[in-house]
């Protein structure tokens, strides 16, 4: 008997006016920004590392990732730690909103353009509470690069 699935729920978050979203299985909790190591020769996404609970994991300020200036400074803004196979990443997002449910059938595909725009990162595209929200496909976030110098 196949079972094929028909929702999804997502974690929605803010960068900016941006919505983004990601599948909540992924999530391994979410929590307050942390005291960073630097990491040398790190990437020009990757802030450093924080130690969770003895886990050491990398940072990810997605501001950075998608090209976007820095946060005003009011917020203090939230740490994603998902999981990417075995390693996990931090990913820096200025504020966590809501879980939404959505069916599969009404994710659409992201928008094909070309430039380096981050749509790369992009599963598709949703409605929810009259809001569209980027789902991000966090597998692509870090490059080959990225990895080897995890």
């Amino acid at each position: 008997m196949t079972h094929e699935i028909s929702d999804i729920q997502l974690a929605c978050f803010s960068l900016g006016d941006g919505l983004f979203a990601v599948d909540i299985m992924r999530i391994r909790e979410i929590v307050l920004p942390q005291k960073l190591s630097s990491l040398p020769r790190a990437s020009r996404f990757l802030e450093g590392m924080i130690n969770l609970r003895g886990a050491v994991i990398p940072v990810m300020d997605m501001r950075r990732r998608f090209g976007m200036g820095p946060a005003d400074g009011q917020k203090t803004g939230k740490l994603l730690i998902v999981s990417l196979g075995r390693q996990l990443l931090a990913m820096a997002v200025d504020d966590v909103l809501e879980v939404i449910t959505v069916p599969v059938a009404d994710i659409k595909p992201p928008p094909e353009i070309t430039d380096d725009s981050g749509v790369e990162c992009l599963l598709g595209m949703c409605l929810a509470n009259e809001r569209v929200f980027m789902i991000l496909d966090i597998d692509s976030l870090l490059g080959p690069a990225d990895i080897r110098g995890l």
